[in-house]
Protein backbone atom coordinates (compact mmCIF):
# COMPACT_ATOMS: atom_id res chain seq x y z
CA UNK A 1 0.00 0.00 0.00
CA UNK A 2 3.26 2.25 0.64
CA UNK A 3 4.60 1.62 -2.79
CA UNK A 4 1.54 2.32 -4.40
CA UNK A 5 1.32 5.51 -2.48
CA UNK A 6 4.53 6.61 -3.42
CA UNK A 7 3.86 6.23 -7.10
CA UNK A 8 0.85 8.39 -7.28
CA UNK A 9 2.89 10.37 -5.23
CA UNK A 10 5.57 10.64 -7.98
CA UNK A 11 2.91 10.60 -10.81
CA UNK A 12 1.58 13.76 -9.48
CA UNK A 13 4.91 15.88 -8.86
CA UNK A 14 5.60 14.68 -12.54
CA UNK A 15 2.51 16.03 -13.67
CA UNK A 16 3.24 19.13 -11.74
CA UNK A 17 6.53 19.87 -13.19
CA UNK A 18 4.74 19.09 -16.92
CA UNK A 19 2.05 21.44 -16.75
CA UNK A 20 4.70 24.30 -14.60
CA UNK A 21 6.60 23.73 -18.03
CA UNK A 22 4.11 24.81 -20.25
CA UNK A 23 4.21 28.67 -19.01
CA UNK A 24 5.00 30.71 -21.92
CA UNK A 25 5.02 34.64 -22.61
CA UNK A 26 2.77 36.18 -24.50
CA UNK A 27 3.68 38.11 -27.89
CA UNK A 28 3.41 41.64 -28.55
CA UNK A 29 0.06 42.39 -30.34
CA UNK A 30 0.58 44.50 -33.26
CA UNK A 31 -1.55 46.60 -35.62
CA UNK A 32 -0.47 47.56 -38.87
CA UNK A 33 -2.27 51.15 -38.93
CA UNK A 34 -0.07 52.28 -41.94
CA UNK A 35 -2.31 49.72 -43.99
CA UNK A 36 -5.56 50.89 -42.66
CA UNK A 37 -5.18 53.72 -43.00
CA UNK A 38 -3.85 54.41 -46.71
CA UNK A 39 -5.74 57.56 -48.30
CA UNK A 40 -8.29 56.96 -50.71
CA UNK A 41 -6.44 59.21 -53.60
CA UNK A 42 -3.28 60.05 -54.33
CA UNK A 43 -3.82 63.48 -55.07
CA UNK A 44 -6.50 65.46 -53.14
CA UNK A 45 -7.39 67.64 -56.42
CA UNK A 46 -7.80 64.55 -58.46
CA UNK A 47 -10.29 61.88 -58.60
CA UNK A 48 -8.59 58.03 -59.42
CA UNK A 49 -10.35 55.60 -61.26
CA UNK A 50 -9.99 52.09 -59.85
CA UNK A 51 -10.79 50.22 -63.09
CA UNK A 52 -8.11 52.06 -65.11
CA UNK A 53 -4.38 50.96 -63.41
CA UNK A 54 -1.60 51.15 -65.89
CA UNK A 55 0.12 49.06 -63.07
CA UNK A 56 -1.57 46.09 -64.31
CA UNK A 57 -0.23 46.20 -68.28
CA UNK A 58 2.32 43.56 -69.03
CA UNK A 59 5.84 44.93 -69.76
CA UNK A 60 5.19 43.97 -73.80
CA UNK A 61 1.93 45.84 -73.94
CA UNK A 62 3.57 48.82 -72.21
CA UNK A 63 6.69 49.35 -74.35
CA UNK A 64 5.71 49.34 -77.75
CA UNK A 65 9.52 50.06 -79.25
CA UNK A 66 10.90 46.53 -80.61
CA UNK A 67 14.70 47.40 -79.74
CA UNK A 68 14.22 48.44 -75.94
CA UNK A 69 11.34 45.39 -75.90
CA UNK A 70 14.33 42.84 -77.86
CA UNK A 71 17.07 44.38 -75.06
CA UNK A 72 14.43 43.55 -72.23
CA UNK A 73 13.90 40.03 -72.91
CA UNK A 74 17.16 39.66 -73.01
CA UNK A 75 18.10 41.28 -69.72
CA UNK A 76 14.98 38.70 -68.26
CA UNK A 77 17.32 36.11 -69.75
CA UNK A 78 20.74 36.65 -68.84
CA UNK A 79 20.72 38.86 -66.24
CA UNK A 80 22.85 38.01 -63.51
CA UNK A 81 21.31 39.48 -60.06
CA UNK A 82 17.72 37.95 -60.92
CA UNK A 83 19.54 34.64 -61.63
CA UNK A 84 20.93 35.23 -57.71
CA UNK A 85 17.41 35.80 -56.92
CA UNK A 86 16.19 32.52 -58.44
CA UNK A 87 18.84 30.64 -56.61
CA UNK A 88 17.38 32.42 -53.18
CA UNK A 89 14.19 31.17 -54.38
CA UNK A 90 15.43 27.19 -54.50
CA UNK A 91 17.12 27.86 -51.30
CA UNK A 92 13.90 29.15 -49.66
CA UNK A 93 11.82 26.23 -51.07
CA UNK A 94 14.38 23.49 -49.53
CA UNK A 95 13.45 25.39 -46.04
CA UNK A 96 10.17 24.33 -46.91
CA UNK A 97 11.15 20.70 -47.63
CA UNK A 98 12.71 20.99 -44.69
CA UNK A 99 10.32 21.78 -42.25
CA UNK A 100 7.64 19.52 -43.92
CA UNK A 101 10.54 16.48 -43.85
CA UNK A 102 10.15 17.41 -39.79
CA UNK A 103 6.49 16.54 -39.47
CA UNK A 104 6.60 12.66 -40.46
CA UNK A 105 8.89 9.91 -39.03
CA UNK A 106 12.71 9.41 -39.45
CA UNK A 107 13.03 5.76 -40.63
CA UNK A 108 16.99 5.09 -40.79
CA UNK A 109 18.82 1.26 -41.57
CA UNK A 110 21.94 0.34 -40.65
CA UNK A 111 24.02 -2.06 -39.02
CA UNK A 112 26.76 -3.09 -36.47
CA UNK A 113 29.50 -5.37 -34.97
CA UNK A 114 31.17 -5.32 -31.78
CA UNK A 115 32.77 -7.61 -29.28
CA UNK A 116 32.94 -7.20 -25.14
CA UNK A 117 34.12 -9.06 -22.35
CA UNK A 118 32.57 -8.97 -18.98
CA UNK A 119 34.94 -9.63 -15.96
CA UNK A 120 34.31 -13.16 -14.63
CA UNK A 121 33.17 -11.83 -10.84
CA UNK A 122 30.26 -9.78 -12.05
CA UNK A 123 26.84 -10.69 -12.03
CA UNK A 124 26.89 -10.04 -15.91
CA UNK A 125 30.25 -11.98 -16.65
CA UNK A 126 28.78 -15.23 -14.06
CA UNK A 127 25.70 -15.19 -15.57
CA UNK A 128 27.19 -15.74 -19.31
CA UNK A 129 29.41 -18.85 -18.10
CA UNK A 130 26.48 -20.72 -16.58
CA UNK A 131 24.49 -20.26 -19.75
CA UNK A 132 24.28 -22.49 -22.25
CA UNK A 133 22.78 -21.66 -25.78
CA UNK A 134 22.87 -25.27 -27.01
CA UNK A 135 23.16 -28.72 -25.16
CA UNK A 136 26.90 -28.49 -23.47
CA UNK A 137 27.47 -25.13 -25.15
CA UNK A 138 28.06 -22.25 -22.82
CA UNK A 139 28.48 -18.71 -24.00
CA UNK A 140 31.71 -17.82 -25.93
CA UNK A 141 34.48 -15.37 -23.95
CA UNK A 142 34.46 -13.04 -25.17
CA UNK A 143 30.85 -12.06 -26.40
CA UNK A 144 30.36 -10.74 -29.33
CA UNK A 145 27.50 -8.81 -30.80
CA UNK A 146 25.78 -8.48 -34.86
CA UNK A 147 23.20 -6.52 -35.48
CA UNK A 148 20.90 -4.87 -38.43
CA UNK A 149 17.54 -3.35 -38.64
CA UNK A 150 15.80 -0.46 -39.27
CA UNK A 151 15.31 2.80 -36.40
CA UNK A 152 12.38 5.19 -36.44
CA UNK A 153 12.16 8.24 -34.49
CA UNK A 154 8.90 10.89 -34.54
CA UNK A 155 8.24 13.80 -32.65
CA UNK A 156 4.44 14.03 -32.41
CA UNK A 157 2.99 17.49 -33.48
CA UNK A 158 1.03 17.83 -30.28
CA UNK A 159 1.27 21.52 -30.14
CA UNK A 160 1.01 21.92 -34.11
CA UNK A 161 4.79 23.63 -33.35
CA UNK A 162 6.33 22.00 -36.39
CA UNK A 163 3.13 22.81 -38.62
CA UNK A 164 3.44 26.35 -37.60
CA UNK A 165 7.15 26.47 -39.05
CA UNK A 166 6.46 24.90 -42.14
CA UNK A 167 3.77 27.42 -42.34
CA UNK A 168 6.15 29.97 -41.70
CA UNK A 169 8.86 28.51 -44.60
CA UNK A 170 6.33 28.40 -47.08
CA UNK A 171 5.39 32.49 -46.18
CA UNK A 172 9.24 33.29 -46.72
CA UNK A 173 9.35 31.22 -49.56
CA UNK A 174 6.74 32.99 -51.17
CA UNK A 175 8.10 36.06 -49.85
CA UNK A 176 11.69 35.48 -51.93
CA UNK A 177 8.90 34.89 -55.12
CA UNK A 178 7.85 38.46 -55.01
CA UNK A 179 11.40 39.39 -54.27
CA UNK A 180 12.44 37.99 -57.70
CA UNK A 181 8.81 39.89 -58.92
CA UNK A 182 10.60 43.16 -57.78
CA UNK A 183 14.07 42.74 -59.35
CA UNK A 184 12.02 41.84 -62.52
CA UNK A 185 10.08 45.34 -62.22
CA UNK A 186 13.33 47.07 -61.64
CA UNK A 187 15.20 45.50 -64.20
CA UNK A 188 12.84 46.80 -66.87
CA UNK A 189 12.88 50.05 -65.51
CA UNK A 190 17.00 50.16 -65.37
CA UNK A 191 16.79 48.61 -68.96
CA UNK A 192 13.84 51.22 -70.57
CA UNK A 193 15.15 54.19 -68.68
CA UNK A 194 19.09 53.45 -69.89
CA UNK A 195 18.01 52.80 -73.55
CA UNK A 196 16.36 56.14 -73.26
CA UNK A 197 19.32 57.99 -71.53
CA UNK A 198 21.22 56.35 -74.46
CA UNK A 199 18.98 58.07 -77.28
CA UNK A 200 19.48 61.05 -75.77
CA UNK A 201 22.55 60.95 -75.84
CA UNK A 202 22.93 60.32 -79.58
CA UNK A 203 21.14 63.48 -80.33
CA UNK A 204 23.17 65.76 -78.60
CA UNK A 205 25.53 63.82 -80.27
CA UNK A 206 23.87 64.99 -83.68
CA UNK A 207 23.55 68.67 -81.91
CA UNK A 208 26.71 69.14 -80.59
CA UNK A 209 28.07 68.10 -84.37
CA UNK A 210 25.80 70.24 -85.94
CA UNK A 211 26.41 73.13 -83.75
CA UNK A 212 30.26 72.08 -84.44
CA UNK A 213 29.75 72.72 -87.94
CA UNK A 214 28.42 76.32 -87.77
CA UNK A 215 31.28 77.13 -85.49
CA UNK A 216 33.41 76.32 -88.40
CA UNK A 217 31.26 78.47 -90.59
CA UNK A 218 31.42 81.15 -88.31
CA UNK A 219 34.88 81.03 -88.27
CA UNK A 220 35.32 81.28 -92.22
CA UNK A 221 33.17 84.38 -91.81
CA UNK A 222 35.41 85.99 -89.32
CA UNK A 223 38.29 85.17 -91.19
CA UNK A 224 36.65 87.39 -94.46
CA UNK A 225 35.68 89.67 -92.35
CA UNK A 226 39.16 90.43 -90.75
CA UNK A 227 40.98 90.22 -94.14
CA UNK A 228 37.96 93.03 -95.14
CA UNK A 229 39.10 95.13 -92.47
CA UNK A 230 35.61 94.61 -90.74
CA UNK A 231 36.66 92.28 -88.04
CA UNK A 232 39.45 91.40 -85.58
CA UNK A 233 42.00 89.14 -84.88
CA UNK A 234 39.93 88.51 -81.32
CA UNK A 235 36.53 87.62 -83.01
CA UNK A 236 38.97 84.90 -85.32
CA UNK A 237 40.74 83.54 -82.06
CA UNK A 238 36.90 83.86 -79.99
CA UNK A 239 35.71 81.58 -82.61
CA UNK A 240 38.54 78.85 -82.88
CA UNK A 241 38.24 78.68 -79.41
CA UNK A 242 34.08 77.55 -79.62
CA UNK A 243 35.04 75.39 -82.51
CA UNK A 244 37.53 73.70 -80.09
CA UNK A 245 35.52 73.74 -77.31
CA UNK A 246 32.38 72.12 -78.79
CA UNK A 247 34.62 69.19 -80.18
CA UNK A 248 36.16 68.78 -77.12
CA UNK A 249 32.28 68.26 -76.22
CA UNK A 250 31.92 65.66 -78.89
CA UNK A 251 34.11 63.62 -77.17
CA UNK A 252 32.96 63.70 -73.93
CA UNK A 253 29.64 62.97 -75.26
CA UNK A 254 31.41 59.70 -77.39
CA UNK A 255 32.49 58.41 -74.22
CA UNK A 256 29.09 58.91 -72.51
CA UNK A 257 27.61 56.73 -75.26
CA UNK A 258 29.73 53.86 -75.19
CA UNK A 259 29.66 53.76 -71.21
CA UNK A 260 25.90 53.60 -71.34
CA UNK A 261 25.97 51.17 -74.25
CA UNK A 262 28.19 48.70 -71.81
CA UNK A 263 25.78 49.68 -68.82
CA UNK A 264 23.32 48.24 -70.91
CA UNK A 265 25.19 45.49 -71.60
CA UNK A 266 26.19 44.58 -68.17
CA UNK A 267 22.02 44.83 -67.54
CA UNK A 268 22.03 42.25 -70.19
CA UNK A 269 24.13 39.76 -69.11
CA UNK A 270 26.92 40.02 -71.97
CA UNK A 271 30.15 41.53 -73.23
CA UNK A 272 30.63 45.04 -75.02
CA UNK A 273 28.34 45.18 -78.33
CA UNK A 274 27.09 47.79 -80.31
CA UNK A 275 22.97 48.67 -79.37
CA UNK A 276 20.70 48.69 -81.53
CA UNK A 277 18.30 51.32 -81.76
CA UNK A 278 16.59 54.28 -83.97
CA UNK A 279 17.81 57.42 -82.80
CA UNK A 280 15.99 59.37 -85.14
CA UNK A 281 12.44 58.90 -83.77
CA UNK A 282 13.70 59.65 -80.52
CA UNK A 283 12.04 63.66 -80.34
CA UNK A 284 8.84 62.67 -81.74
CA UNK A 285 8.04 60.02 -79.33
CA UNK A 286 5.30 60.61 -77.19
CA UNK A 287 5.05 59.13 -73.59
CA UNK A 288 2.31 56.41 -72.52
CA UNK A 289 -0.40 57.77 -70.69
CA UNK A 290 -0.56 56.30 -67.28
CA UNK A 291 -3.65 55.51 -65.06
CA UNK A 292 -2.86 55.13 -61.58
CA UNK A 293 -6.01 53.41 -59.92
CA UNK A 294 -6.96 53.93 -56.26
CA UNK A 295 -4.00 53.65 -53.42
CA UNK A 296 -4.87 50.55 -52.37
CA UNK A 297 -4.37 48.93 -55.16
CA UNK A 298 -0.78 49.13 -54.80
CA UNK A 299 -1.12 46.53 -51.73
CA UNK A 300 -2.11 43.87 -54.58
CA UNK A 301 0.45 45.31 -57.50
CA UNK A 302 3.74 46.10 -56.15
CA UNK A 303 5.85 42.84 -55.58
CA UNK A 304 7.76 44.89 -53.11
CA UNK A 305 4.43 45.31 -50.85
CA UNK A 306 3.58 42.20 -50.99
CA UNK A 307 7.47 40.53 -49.70
CA UNK A 308 7.05 42.69 -46.92
CA UNK A 309 3.43 41.22 -46.28
CA UNK A 310 4.51 37.88 -46.34
CA UNK A 311 7.96 38.53 -44.64
CA UNK A 312 5.60 39.96 -41.72
CA UNK A 313 3.49 36.75 -41.86
CA UNK A 314 6.41 34.58 -41.37
CA UNK A 315 7.68 36.62 -38.50
CA UNK A 316 4.13 36.26 -36.66
CA UNK A 317 4.20 32.59 -37.42
CA UNK A 318 8.02 32.34 -35.99
CA UNK A 319 6.77 34.05 -32.85
CA UNK A 320 4.29 31.42 -32.53
CA UNK A 321 6.71 28.56 -33.16
CA UNK A 322 9.50 30.02 -30.98
CA UNK A 323 6.85 30.20 -27.98
CA UNK A 324 5.29 26.47 -28.26
CA UNK A 325 8.88 25.50 -27.39
CA UNK A 326 8.12 25.93 -23.67
CA UNK A 327 5.73 23.01 -24.22
CA UNK A 328 6.68 19.60 -23.64
CA UNK A 329 7.80 17.49 -26.55
CA UNK A 330 6.22 13.93 -27.35
CA UNK A 331 8.90 11.58 -29.52
CA UNK A 332 8.23 8.54 -29.95
CA UNK A 333 11.55 6.02 -31.22
CA UNK A 334 11.30 2.34 -32.03
CA UNK A 335 13.71 -0.11 -33.71
CA UNK A 336 13.08 -3.72 -35.36
CA UNK A 337 16.05 -5.86 -36.18
CA UNK A 338 18.12 -8.74 -35.88
CA UNK A 339 20.64 -9.30 -32.96
CA UNK A 340 23.22 -12.37 -32.31
CA UNK A 341 26.65 -12.83 -30.58
CA UNK A 342 27.14 -15.36 -33.88
CA UNK A 343 26.49 -13.94 -37.44
CA UNK A 344 25.11 -17.67 -38.44
CA UNK A 345 22.43 -17.37 -34.92
CA UNK A 346 20.88 -14.02 -36.91
CA UNK A 347 19.11 -15.92 -39.48
CA UNK A 348 17.69 -18.33 -36.72
CA UNK A 349 14.20 -16.65 -35.98
CA UNK A 350 12.49 -15.82 -33.71
CA UNK A 351 15.29 -16.04 -31.49
CA UNK A 352 17.36 -13.25 -33.29
CA UNK A 353 14.28 -10.97 -33.90
CA UNK A 354 15.12 -7.86 -31.76
CA UNK A 355 12.72 -4.86 -30.97
CA UNK A 356 11.75 -1.85 -28.77
CA UNK A 357 9.44 0.73 -28.73
CA UNK A 358 9.74 3.87 -26.18
CA UNK A 359 7.84 6.97 -25.74
CA UNK A 360 9.15 10.05 -24.13
CA UNK A 361 7.09 13.47 -22.81
CA UNK A 362 9.86 16.15 -21.87
CA UNK A 363 9.45 19.96 -21.67
CA UNK A 364 11.74 22.87 -19.85
CA UNK A 365 11.71 23.03 -16.30
CA UNK A 366 14.95 25.05 -15.12
CA UNK A 367 17.61 27.51 -16.67
CA UNK A 368 14.86 28.44 -19.85
CA UNK A 369 17.50 31.28 -21.14
CA UNK A 370 18.08 30.27 -24.70
CA UNK A 371 14.39 29.54 -25.34
CA UNK A 372 13.04 32.90 -23.70
CA UNK A 373 15.99 34.55 -25.41
CA UNK A 374 14.86 32.61 -28.80
CA UNK A 375 10.98 33.95 -27.93
CA UNK A 376 12.23 37.51 -27.93
CA UNK A 377 14.14 37.69 -30.64
CA UNK A 378 11.64 36.24 -32.17
CA UNK A 379 9.12 38.94 -31.03
CA UNK A 380 11.44 41.69 -32.07
CA UNK A 381 12.01 40.73 -35.86
CA UNK A 382 8.13 40.41 -35.89
CA UNK A 383 7.47 44.20 -34.55
CA UNK A 384 10.67 45.08 -37.32
CA UNK A 385 8.93 43.52 -39.87
CA UNK A 386 5.57 45.59 -39.34
CA UNK A 387 7.59 48.66 -39.73
CA UNK A 388 9.15 47.51 -42.46
CA UNK A 389 6.15 46.40 -44.29
CA UNK A 390 4.82 50.56 -43.05
CA UNK A 391 7.82 51.75 -44.51
CA UNK A 392 7.31 49.73 -47.51
CA UNK A 393 3.31 51.17 -48.30
CA UNK A 394 4.10 54.50 -47.23
CA UNK A 395 7.51 54.47 -49.82
CA UNK A 396 4.95 53.51 -52.19
CA UNK A 397 2.23 55.73 -51.92
CA UNK A 398 5.23 59.04 -52.13
CA UNK A 399 6.73 57.75 -55.14
CA UNK A 400 3.64 57.74 -57.42
CA UNK A 401 2.60 60.80 -55.17
CA UNK A 402 5.73 62.46 -56.60
CA UNK A 403 5.82 61.04 -59.59
CA UNK A 404 2.37 61.77 -60.71
CA UNK A 405 2.98 65.53 -59.89
CA UNK A 406 6.36 65.19 -62.02
CA UNK A 407 4.88 64.24 -64.81
CA UNK A 408 2.68 67.17 -65.37
CA UNK A 409 5.53 69.55 -64.15
CA UNK A 410 7.71 67.95 -66.88
CA UNK A 411 5.23 67.80 -69.63
CA UNK A 412 5.09 71.78 -69.23
CA UNK A 413 8.68 72.36 -68.68
CA UNK A 414 9.42 70.30 -72.36
CA UNK A 415 6.98 72.37 -73.46
CA UNK A 416 8.61 76.06 -72.79
CA UNK A 417 11.77 74.54 -73.79
CA UNK A 418 10.30 73.64 -76.89
CA UNK A 419 9.17 77.25 -77.70
CA UNK A 420 12.85 78.32 -75.98
CA UNK A 421 14.41 76.06 -78.59
CA UNK A 422 12.42 77.85 -81.39
CA UNK A 423 13.59 81.12 -80.35
CA UNK A 424 16.67 80.84 -80.10
CA UNK A 425 16.76 79.37 -83.59
CA UNK A 426 15.51 82.21 -85.38
CA UNK A 427 17.33 84.84 -83.44
CA UNK A 428 20.92 82.64 -84.85
CA UNK A 429 19.88 83.12 -88.42
CA UNK A 430 19.07 87.20 -87.70
CA UNK A 431 22.62 87.29 -85.46
CA UNK A 432 24.28 85.60 -88.22
CA UNK A 433 22.89 88.52 -91.03
CA UNK A 434 24.19 91.32 -88.70
CA UNK A 435 27.00 89.80 -88.54
CA UNK A 436 27.82 89.29 -92.07
CA UNK A 437 26.50 92.91 -92.87
CA UNK A 438 28.83 94.12 -90.02
CA UNK A 439 26.00 94.85 -87.97
CA UNK A 440 26.12 92.89 -85.07
CA UNK A 441 29.44 91.96 -82.78
CA UNK A 442 30.47 88.55 -83.08
CA UNK A 443 30.02 88.45 -79.23
CA UNK A 444 26.19 88.74 -80.22
CA UNK A 445 26.43 85.73 -82.19
CA UNK A 446 28.46 83.29 -79.92
CA UNK A 447 26.32 83.98 -77.03
CA UNK A 448 23.17 83.35 -78.73
CA UNK A 449 24.65 80.32 -80.51
CA UNK A 450 25.68 78.95 -76.83
CA UNK A 451 22.19 80.08 -75.78
CA UNK A 452 20.58 78.01 -78.56
CA UNK A 453 23.10 75.30 -78.14
CA UNK A 454 22.08 74.82 -74.77
CA UNK A 455 18.03 74.84 -74.74
CA UNK A 456 18.44 72.72 -77.47
CA UNK A 457 20.58 69.98 -75.14
CA UNK A 458 18.08 70.30 -72.11
CA UNK A 459 15.09 70.15 -74.34
CA UNK A 460 16.51 66.56 -75.48
CA UNK A 461 17.42 65.89 -71.45
CA UNK A 462 13.65 67.21 -70.94
CA UNK A 463 12.55 64.40 -73.26
CA UNK A 464 14.42 61.92 -71.80
CA UNK A 465 13.22 62.63 -68.36
CA UNK A 466 9.75 62.67 -70.34
CA UNK A 467 9.91 59.24 -71.07
CA UNK A 468 11.71 57.86 -68.35
CA UNK A 469 9.02 59.54 -65.79
CA UNK A 470 6.84 57.61 -67.07
CA UNK A 471 9.01 53.90 -66.78
CA UNK A 472 9.34 55.45 -63.01
CA UNK A 473 5.53 55.41 -62.46
CA UNK A 474 4.83 52.55 -64.27
CA UNK A 475 6.85 50.49 -62.34
CA UNK A 476 5.92 52.50 -58.91
CA UNK A 477 2.33 51.40 -59.84
CA UNK A 478 3.68 47.56 -59.56
CA UNK A 479 4.05 47.02 -63.27
CA UNK A 480 6.75 45.28 -65.81
CA UNK A 481 6.80 42.20 -63.64
CA UNK A 482 3.78 40.23 -65.18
Amino acid sequence: MKIYNNKKFIAAVALSLVLASCKAPMATVIKDEVKENVPQNFNQEDQADANNNSGTTPWRQFFTDPNLVALIETSLKNNQELLITLQEIEIAKSGVLAKKGRLTPTVTAGGGAGVRKAGRYTSEGAGDATTEIESGKAMPDPLGNFEGGLMANWEVDIWKKLRTEKESAVAHYLSTVEGKNFVLSNLIEEVANSYYELLALDNQLDIIQQYTKLQQKALEISKIQKEAAAATELAVKKFEAELAKSKATEYTIRQQIIEKENEINALCGRFPQPIVRSKGDFMSMIPQTVYTGIPSQLLANRPDIKQAELELKSAKLDVEAARKEFYPSLEISATLGLEAFKPSYLVKLPESMAASLAGELAGPLINKSAIKANFQSADAKQIQALYEYDKTILNAYLDVANLMSKVKNIDHYYQLKSEETQALEKSIDIANQLFKNSRADYLEVLLNQRDALDAKMELVEAKQKQLSTVVDIYKSLGGGWK
